[in-house]
């Protein structure tokens, strides 16, 4: 579990917009505000990142793809007006976080890295 100080969209709002993503409106965060092609995310790999998670657990997501813990943030966002996604798993098990950093049900993977 990995813990940041950043502006974040908490899963089960609505999904993040494909041509601009959540933009980091924090200035302890160290990204600028203001809007983020989609484009700019790097795809740290090309399918989903199995993980085990456990019910009630904070899990940061990283939306970047600039992380080297991933799929969780380690910070490295900063200066790229991306933040970290928070999710809170609602039961203990396996989860597939996406990996190539599209999707339209974030964190999990939709399956969007196919046609990347």
């Amino acid at each position: 579990m990995h813990r940041t100080r950043c502006a974040v969209q908490e899963v089960g709002g609505p999904p993040l917009p494909r041509a601009r993503p959540v933009a980091n409106r924090n200035p302890a965060g160290g990204g600028p505000a203001g809007e983020v092609a989609m484009s700019d995310r790097v795809i740290a790999q090309k399918a989903p990142f199995k993980v085990d998670v456990v019910a009630g657990e904070t899990y940061w997501w990283c939306v970047c793809g600039r992380s080297a813990k991933q799929p969780f943030c380690d910070g490295s966002h900063k200066g790229t007006g991306f933040a970290p996604m928070k999710h809170v798993a609602q039961t203990s098990g396996p989860a597939f976080f996406c990996g190539c950093k599209h999707t339209q049900r974030p964190p999990l993977c939709d399956g969007t890295h196919q046609s990347l």
